[in-house]
């Protein structure tokens, strides 16, 4: 069994907190300080960081926590709930990652809706690359085994 998901899966369901309890600690000092009414933009810097924060928040929302691969079946893991997914029901397997790779995503249609429903997505263990990085090479082995299980 192997993991083929990133291990900073945790991190991310605490980030929002850590963020916003910065982000209000910050807003109380602006106000006792009253150093917002000398720069007002102060105020709307701290807005436009809220909504940056939440807007974050919301797109990591789909991620599962864990994915193992375990041969011919994937063990999926989302807020202590387990789902098996036998690589055969899987329809597309799909890497997108952002312009600036620094986030990268592995979606997995299914054939049968799972626990998690007709799509899985989950974030790849991150890589360092000093040029545009090559194809995903977990992507890569789902897609081949993938299509070799759906094909009998």
């Amino acid at each position: 069994m192997q993991r083929i998901s990133t291990p900073y899966a945790s991190s991310s369901k605490i980030y929002p907190y850590i963020f916003f309890s910065v982000l209000a600690v910050v807003f109380v000092l602006l106000l006792m300080s009253g150093a917002y009414q000398a720069s007002p933009i102060l105020l709307v810097a701290m807005g436009f960081m809220a909504v940056v924060g939440f807007l974050m928040t919301i797109a990591g929302r789909d991620c599962v926590d864990e994915v193992f691969d375990c041969g011919d079946h994937l063990l999926v893991r989302k807020s202590g709930v387990e789902d098996t997914v036998p690589l055969g029901n899987i329809v597309n397997v799909n890497f997108s990652k952002d312009p600036e790779n620094m986030t990268a995503r592995i979606t997995l249609r299914l054939a049968s809706p799972g626990k998690f429903g007709t799509e899985i997505t989950f974030a790849p263990p991150p890589k360092m690359y000093f040029r545009s990085p090559p194809k995903n090479e977990i992507a890569e082995d789902l897609i081949t085994r993938v299509d070799r299980a759906r094909r009998g």
